[in-house]
């Protein structure tokens, strides 16, 4: 609806088919341009941008950039040779019968004009600016697009489910504290002094009452929140994309995973081929060095641990050796290897060995002269290098070695300009373990339990079938029902089967060191509904702020939430968090003491 009390038309729909026809448009003022006795004003609204032609100097005069205005003129052709062909309103322009001032605009801490959008990022100021006048930043058409994009994509994620017959339920947000990974943020109950609300996580919980209650297809657009550490991609307050079946296994839920993404692919005007391609979380590591790959480009890591058996470097006498080859890197100066030395020690590793391949084959670099006769010969075959190439090695545990490993490969595609925003490689990364050690130094999630085992994804993930009757015999091999999906190195979501017999969830939250009394005091009200008839259930859940940003080509999720937060979960714009005061505190009942109570 474009007609409403402030204007006929927006500025986009002023096109050819008006000339000679006088119309209405309201928006603020991106930039003007004064030209001798003429001014030229570029309108812009939600739509786009519109030239309006001003030939009263006194009208013109007071206009300023972000001045809110309503412009009456008639529509006409531009002049031969004025057309503008990067604008969609560029073969016409609105010449000014009357302009209002709807409201005025004080000088601008950054500029947002449109103008600017095709200049370099540095015209930006930094993210605290930005985000203190969060409603500046969001009048620049990039982030108009990523909001529009967004409920786009929500739109057609929820279409896409009406049509498979999925009911969409809310859940609570104040709810049981509850282990799922990550610290609560908690709430004081006023009404009940000395007891706290959570808010979720996840509705992991909620959603699975909701099989046992009948509900067979469930989603919703879920606010979740987890009291975690700053990272550039992750935010305290996110938004996830939740859905959960009744009676379905694995196959079918990521059938109906497949069909969502397709859709909301499709809304931004790009068709994904389906079924999507599979890999095992293990294949993921040995080949990619994560469980996220990134598939836009192949440069697969090279195992070594078996060709430096006997080798006489000290270095590679480790548990596992690996590669990754650095294409044409041999010409790289000395000085760039170093500055590669600098990078793999700020992700905390002790540094990164290379070696190059001269023009003529010669082995050159520091761990050249380290390696036998034999290991120098048949180097360059074992990694499949050529003469001018170099390769990257780390040794050590398995894991960490292949986590460096894994993000050199990331890090040489995006120096080679390889990581395309507009290219898209989806995977669904397969059979993962169902528990993980909790003294892993590269993990940060928080233990579920009090054991050396904690959970993989959740304490509520069934044993793939071929582990059902002895995952709690061996931990450390036993595999889950469960799966992520992954496009362009990002983890967009996950999901599992769910456990839905009390007798196997028992033996689960018994490896994770959680008794009985524990496990009823934290959520016996999901094992008590298993009593009552649980169907056999399973889901999924779509990190939304990502999958957004991944679509949009964004940088960061800050970039497609209106108001995100920024590092240490501060809000510039409101100032958030901030002190309360002692009366508030006083009410909230934070500070109850039960034993002065019972005084």
């Amino acid at each position: 609806m474009s007609q409403t009390a402030y204007r006929t038309h927006h500025a986009t729909e002023v096109t050819e088919a008006l000339v000679g026809q006088k119309v209405t448009l309201a928006g603020w003022v991106d930039r003007r341009r004064d030209h001798g006795g003429v001014a030229f004003i570029d309108l812009r609204d939600s739509t786009g941008l519109v030239q309006v032609v001003i030939y009263d100097e006194e009208v013109a005069r007071p206009l300023r950039s972000e001045f809110v205005i309503r412009v009456t003129g008639e529509v006409r052709l531009r002049p031969d040779g004025n057309e503008n062909t990067h604008l969609a309103t560029g073969k016409i322009e609105v010449v000014a019968e009357n302009i209002e001032i709807l409201a005025k605009a004080d000088a601008l801490p950054f500029q947002v004009s449109t103008a600017l959008e095709n200049e370099s990022e540095n015209k930006l100021p930094g993210e605290d600016v930005r985000l203190k006048y969060r409603y500046l930043d969001l009048r620049r058409p990039s982030m108009q697009y990523n909001l529009k994009l967004r409920s786009d994509m929500t739109k057609a994620a929820r279409h896409a489910l009406e049509e498979m017959d999925f009911t969409e339920v809310e859940t609570p947000t104040f709810i049981k504290s509850t282990p799922e990974g990550a610290r609560d943020f908690v709430v004081p109950a006023r009404l009940v002094p000395g007891s706290w609300y959570a808010l979720p996580q996840s509705p992991q919980l909620l959603k699975q009452l909701l099989m046992v209650s009948g509900v067979e297809r469930y989603y919703q657009l879920a606010r979740c929140y987890r009291d975690e550490d700053f990272r550039a991609d992750r935010q305290p307050e996110f938004t996830q994309l939740d859905m959960e079946m009744a009676f379905v296994d694995q196959e079918d839920v990521m059938a109906m995973a497949e069909k969502v993404i397709a859709a909301i692919w499709k809304s931004a005007g790009y068709e994904v081929t389906l079924p999507l391609p599979r890999i095992t979380w293990q294949d993921a590591m040995d080949k990619y060095g994560s469980d996220k790959p990134d598939l836009r480009f192949g440069n697969p890591l090279v195992e070594l641990t078996d060709y430096f058996k006997g080798t006489p470097f000290r270095v590679f006498q480790a548990p596992y050796v690996g590669a990754v080859l650095f294409k044409g890197g041999a010409s790289t100066p000395r000085r760039q290897f170093d500055a590669w030395q600098e990078w793999a020690k700020q992700r905390g590793a002790k540094g990164l060995a290379y070696v190059s391949f001269a023009d003529d084959g010669e082995l050159k670099g520091p761990v050249a002269k380290n390696l036998s006769e034999e290991e120098r010969n048949g180097l360059k075959e074992a990694v499949g290098a050529e003469n001018g190439d170099a390769v990257f090695f780390a040794a050590g545990s398995r894991e960490s070695s292949q986590l460096l490993l894994g993000a050199v490969r990331v890090e040489l595609a995006r120096r080679e300009g390889l990581l395309d925003p507009k290219k898209f490689a989806f995977t669904w990364v397969v059979d993962f373990p169902l528990f993980k050690p909790t003294d892993d130094p590269d993990d940060d999630d928080v233990a579920v339990g009090h054991s050396k085992w904690t959970s993989m994804h959740h304490p509520f993930t069934m044993p793939s079938k071929d582990w059902i009757d002895k995952f709690d015999k061996d931990p450390e091999h036993a595999m889950s029902d469960s799966y992520d999906i992954v496009c362009n190195g990002e983890e967009m979501g996950g999901g599992s089967v769910r456990i839905h017999r009390d007798d196997i969830q028992d033996r689960v939250l018994n490896v994770l060191g959680i008794g009985s009394e524990e496990a009823q005091e934290k959520f016996g009200f999901l094992l008590d509904a298993f009593k009552y008839g649980a169907p056999p259930h399973a889901g999924i859940a779509l990190g939304w702020d990502r999958t957004v940003s991944i679509l949009a080509g964004a940088d960061s999720i800050r970039d497609v939430i209106a108001f995100p937060k920024a590092g240490g979960g501060r809000d510039p714009l409101t100032g958030a968090p901030a002190p309360i005061s002692a009366e508030q505190r006083a009410e909230t009942g934070v500070d109850y003491d039960p034993d002065e109570d019972q005084d």
